[in-house]
């Protein structure tokens, strides 16, 4: 099976194409473009380049395509990338204007260039089907409820990722079995002691998320991806009570009060340097206090987010790392882990340090918890997904 997944952006669309064959996957070609401006001529471009590099020999050979998409309005899961997807992505292309409408735009394409391929939407929200209602809601009336205002969460396959191979890492094939088949099968009990696991994607844009036998139970990010923790340069979580007061006190539009949210807060706004990690952490080692003080927000809210969700967890085994800037800065792992030994997390100051990407245990043998570095890969799910999708079976790889 060739499944093709395609990535879109506002104005960017990078492709992969992968062989599927005996429950493995490979890569078979990948490429991309930048300064997109019409996608239909850099899909066309694509796949003429997959047929030229020998990839195929014609692009009819294509089996599916897989769409990691954000946010839809009444509807998630791993779904076929119908009209029904189409709409339910502009539903909500205010809530994601950098990710719906490209999505949206991305799949009239490929429906047409590709009307053979099986078209496959997995929705960001769709790891969180199965979060507790009451996690669920925000407390505001039920009208604007009904209307779409609640917690969805993001980030989901790469929190699914973790779901899988951390079990598999801590010796529990049975949650990873039950976090594998979610998508097709829902959660399912397992014997024995629960598998607790606090998931952190840190990033360009961060979430934390609990899982509880391979199922997240909570997360930190909510009705849209401004939510949560402080992002590079988004928000992250703001009172709602700020948002007039800053539109009465600096005599701005809502519009330009919600520029500054997304472009120009976050790590940016505090730091006033970089919305840039590498570039924060060199300013606040040369003394920038705000610099300094963007590093401290970012530690404090994750660990914030994590602790929330110990009482719903029942107790902690696994701390995992996963992202770039998760995976690659043994420093933030350190302070985000500082004193909670009393938790039964100990770091191992050496093997934290020597992993700077790639997959390790990085916490010390006399911890009672374990820490993890485990890369991401969002695109593995979705490839395993679309072979269940369209194979229709919960028992695929």
């Amino acid at each position: 099976m060739r499944i093709l997944i395609a990535n879109l952006g506002s104005t960017s669309f990078k492709y992969r194409l992968y062989r599927v064959e005996g429950g493995t996957e490979s890569v078979v070609a990948s490429g991309g473009y930048e300064r997109v401006t019409d996608y239909a001529d850099v899909i066309r471009q694509a796949l003429d380049a997959l047929v030229a590099d020998g990839a195929v020999d014609e692009p009819s050979q294509i089996d599916a395509v897989g769409f990691k998409t954000v946010l839809g309005k009444d509807l998630s899961g791993c779904v076929d990338a119908d009209d029904s997807v189409i709409a339910a992505l502009e539903g909500f292309a205010a809530v994601a204007p950098a990710h719906n409408p490209p999505y949206a735009e991305g799949i009239r394409q490929f429906q047409h260039l590709l009307p053979q391929a099986r078209l496959i939407a997995l929705f960001e929200t769709a790891f969180y089907q199965w979060v507790p209602e009451a996690a669920t809601w925000y407390a505001v009336p039920k009208t604007w409820h009904d209307a779409g205002i609640r917690r969805y969460g993001f980030h989901g396959a790469s929190h699914k990722f973790i779901a899988e191979r951390s079990a598999e890492l801590l010796g529990r094939d049975d949650v990873a079995k039950v976090a594998r088949g979610l998508y097709t099968d829902g959660p399912r009990e397992v014997a024995g002691a629960p598998l607790r696991v606090i998931s952190f994607h840190l990033g360009g844009s961060s979430s934390v998320t609990a899982i509880r036998n391979g199922v997240a139970i909570g997360t930190s990010m909510g009705f849209s991806p401004q939510s949560g923790l402080p992002q590079n340069n988004r928000v992250g979580d703001l009172d709602s009570g700020a948002l007039p007061y800053a539109l009465k006190t600096f005599g701005i539009t809502l519009d330009e009060a919600e520029r500054v949210l997304t472009k120009e807060s976050g790590l940016l706004g505090v730091s006033g340097v970089s919305n840039d990690l590498r570039d924060v952490r060199a300013a606040a080692d040369d003394g920038n206090a705000d610099a300094q003080r963007a590093i401290e927000l970012l530690v404090h809210s994750a660990r914030q987010w994590a602790s929330s969700f110990l009482f719903d967890l029942g107790g902690l085994d696994a701390l995992v790392f996963t992202a770039g800037i998760g995976e690659h800065n043994a420093w933030l792992r350190d302070a985000i882990c500082r004193g909670l030994e009393g938790f039964g997390v100990e770091i191992d100051p050496k093997r934290n340090a020597d992993c700077r990407g790639g997959e390790a245990v990085v916490s010390s043998d006399a911890s009672k918890v374990r820490v993890l570095v485990i890369p991401a890969n969002e695109e593995l799910v979705l490839v395993r997904e679309v072979q269940r999708k369209v194979a229709g079976c919960a028992t695929c790889k």
